[in-house]
């Protein structure tokens, strides 16, 4: 879904005509974009740190894909 609608509006971006406003669009999509990445990685680092109240980092680590040195890494936010 979200996929779909990024190739959608990368794909209008490229019919805008004047290459300025087409620039200025492209610029205000990617700071959408990017402060979308923003709140997902607070959203795994809240989600990490609340198994982490639970687990141990290397059982946090298991639960959700990566290493346990990984997991901490997520929940210092780096």
């Amino acid at each position: 879904m979200l996929t779909s609608a990024i190739e959608s509006e990368t794909g209008r971006l490229a019919q805008i005509a004047d290459p300025v406003d087409r620039f200025n669009a492209a610029r205000d999509f990617r700071e959408t974009l990017a402060a979308g990445e923003r709140a997902a990685r607070e959203l795994e680092k809240a989600a990490v740190a609340e198994l982490k109240a639970a687990h141990s980092w290397r059982a946090v680590g298991e639960l959700i894909g990566v290493s346990g040195s990984r997991a901490e890494q997520i929940a210092k936010g780096r």
